[in-house]
């Protein structure tokens, strides 16, 4: 059974940090490209960033310069490192695992809020 659990959301100051984590179990987890997704209220779904299996990255250009994604296969897990948010961050955060078939976590809920 898949299994994609984000952990690591909460409520920040703008201006403050989050590193969101999404642990993955039940797939050969360094063939599969990773994925940072976000959705806001009455929004679609978007893509923050991506990681291929090769270690390549992708972002959103609001991610760009405040967001770095990484990855550690020995613990099947992909990271999320967010600086300097912004209120329009607020969104919950979800992560994909990416492949012939692809799967999703539960998402995680980011506020960003004085």
């Amino acid at each position: 059974q898949v299994q994609l659990v984000e952990s690591g959301g909460g409520l920040v100051q703008p201006g403050g940090s989050l590193r969101l984590s999404c642990a993955a179990s039940g797939i050969i987890f360094r063939i599969y490209a990773m994925g940072w997704y976000r959705q806001a209220p009455g929004k679609q779904r978007e893509l923050v960033a991506l990681i291929t299996c090769g270690g390549r990255t992708n972002y959103a250009d609001s991610a760009k310069g405040r967001f770095t994604i990484s990855r550690d296969n020995a613990k099947n897990t992909v990271y999320l490192q967010m600086n300097s948010l912004k209120p329009e961050d607020t969104a919950v955060y979800y992560c994909k695992a990416a492949l012939a078939t692809d799967y999703w976590g539960q998402g995680t809920q980011v506020t960003v809020s004085s």
